[in-house]
């Protein structure tokens, strides 16, 4: 991309191979998972400003130097044939996963496991709202709660998307198409005030979901898809003891305690016992970006959206 703006600022062109730096290894990639962030980058609303031109893409799949397999975060350039990626952040993926199981767990499936056993700190019994289930973080969420014996209420907005999370474990779930009244449909559904919740809508969303969060409860906010961000009432949080926490997994890549590692083997293990699945949106064609950006757009997908820069 060499502007910002909508998805048509997406196009294929030929540049030059990425020149690894110290501990960098370069990728032969064999895909590259889409994300939200990607939307932000190009529309020049992402938390850390890129730069133009810019490829985005921050998580891929691919094929070391030496031969192995690996899944891995990069900081943009993952829509590439190749990528330079530091070797902290790249994992070998075990036989028994796929390329396309894969490439979600770097950067949704570390998203969806800290957000809610880092700092939402989800335990057995406790109920949680988890909002955009069928998308890649939450259709992710949803199952990592429910595996960990919580009560999840899961929030999307069509018929089919509701439908989905209940597949996956959600124990109800209500419709968000319309942020009116969402915090009572919110309770009705949990039967009460929820322990704590995901938020990564913003605006009237935000506020309504706060208000669905019990005494001493939690909401992690990690986005803000809805382009309006909102100010949290300091008042409402003085009364429940509410504790609100921002999340944004970069933040982790430097951190030598090595969090996304043993993450990361959690994550490979419940994908190869069969017990995380993921819902895919398809793998496309690496020239297809702007498509799929698209439908990012429109908020009709379901699942996790991969580009195959060898089609």
């Amino acid at each position: 991309m060499r502007e910002f703006g909508g998805p048509e600022v997406l196009r294929l062109e030929d540049v030059p191979d990425p020149e690894p730096a110290r501990g960098e290894n370069l990728l032969d990639v064999r895909l590259a998972g889409v994300n939200y962030a990607d939307v932000h980058a190009r529309g020049n609303t992402y938390l850390a400003p890129v730069e133009l031109p810019y490829i985005p893409g921050n998580e891929v799949v691919g094929t070391t130097p030496d031969g192995k397999r690996v899944v891995a975060l990069t900081r943009g350039g993952g829509y590439a044939q190749k990528a330079a990626v530091h070797r902290r952040l790249q994992w070998e993926i075990p036989d028994e996963v796929t390329d396309e199981q894969a490439v979600p767990l770097a950067l949704q499936g570390n998203s969806a496991y800290h957000l809610l056993f880092t700092v939402a700190q989800i335990t057995k019994g406790q109920t949680v709202v988890i909002p955009a289930a069928a998308g890649g973080v939450g259709t992710l969420a949803v199952q990592l709660a429910h595996r960990a014996g919580a009560r999840v209420i899961a929030l999307a907005g069509t018929d089919e998307k509701r439908r989905l999370a209940l597949e996956l474990g959600a124990t109800a779930a209500v419709d968000s198409s319309d942020e009116y009244g969402l915090a009572e449909r919110i309770l009705d559904a949990a039967g009460g005030p929820v322990h704590a919740a995901l938020e990564m809508t913003g605006g009237a969303t935000l506020r309504q979901t706060l208000d669905a969060v019990g005494p001493r409860g939690r909401l992690v906010v990690y986005g803000f898809a809805g382009g309006q961000l909102a100010d949290v009432p300091v008042h409402t949080l003085l009364q429940k003891s509410i504790t609100v926490a921002g999340f944004w997994l970069p933040h982790l890549y430097s951190d030598r305690t090595l969090p996304l590692a043993a993450s990361m083997r959690q994550l490979f293990d419940a994908v190869a016992n069969g017990t995380l699945k993921i819902v895919t949106g398809g793998i496309h064609p690496l020239a297809d970006a702007a498509k799929v950006h698209g439908v990012l757009n429109s908020r009709t997908g379901t699942g996790k959206f991969s580009l195959d820069p060898t089609t």
